[in-house]
């Protein structure tokens, strides 16, 4: 199936150790997701490789056979216009010095869909990561010329297996499937839980 454009990259960061939702001012937003929305000028592109991996040859009676299984381990080089500069050291794992400054610390874990579309733009396919670490490993900064040159926001994405998904760092989704929920979904990724409702009166 062809996939049509960058829709929406959303990004979340989870406790490491119990893998909950980080909010307010331990997250990147009240909720704790983080939609790269065109008001910051959006995505540019999502590069997304390593999701699958050949195994290892197994011969008899002198021919090919079989392969062994391989786990992929994907990784997503990421391009955006314009990250907020906050959120950027957030998923960084860098760490304020109370002065302006910010030094590397422990990188922490991040969770992020990237949302595409089908050719006709009817039904949206999410590549979901639940568990993984942001880097970035170059700025090139260039003079303007006559025209403005700008570096983008390019960070890396690397993806790391997920237990309840077998081992497995990544999903994908889609509305396509009358069984697709959303919700579940976001529970799945970011580790978004619905409130409680608050017990009716007698």
């Amino acid at each position: 199936m062809a996939l049509r454009g960058l829709q929406l990259i959303t990004l979340s960061m989870r406790d490491k150790e119990t893998g909950a939702l980080l909010k307010g001012d331990a997250g990147l937003s009240a909720d704790g997701l983080f939609p790269v929305t065109t008001a910051m000028l959006g995505s540019k592109s999502a590069n997304v490789t390593n999701i699958s991996a050949n195994g290892t040859a197994v011969y008899g009676n002198n021919t090919k056979v079989d392969q062994t299984q391989t786990k992929g381990e994907p990784s997503v080089a990421l391009d955006f216009n314009d990250l907020p500069f906050d959120i950027k050291q957030k998923l960084l794992g860098r760490i304020s010095d109370g002065k302006g400054g910010y030094v590397q610390g422990d990188r922490p874990r991040v969770a992020m869909t990237i949302e595409t579309q089908t050719i006709n733009r009817k039904n949206s396919i999410w590549f979901g990561f639940a568990n993984g670490e942001v880097q970035e490993t170059a700025a090139n900064l260039q003079t303007d010329t006559n025209n403005e040159v700008r570096v983008d926001d390019a960070l890396t994405f690397t993806s790391f297996g997920v237990e309840e998904w077998g081992g497995e760092a990544m999903k994908v989704y889609s509305d396509i499937d009358e069984k697709f929920d959303k919700e579940a979904m976001q529970a799945d990724v970011f580790g978004v839980t619905k409130p409680t409702p608050a017990p009716s009166g007698n």
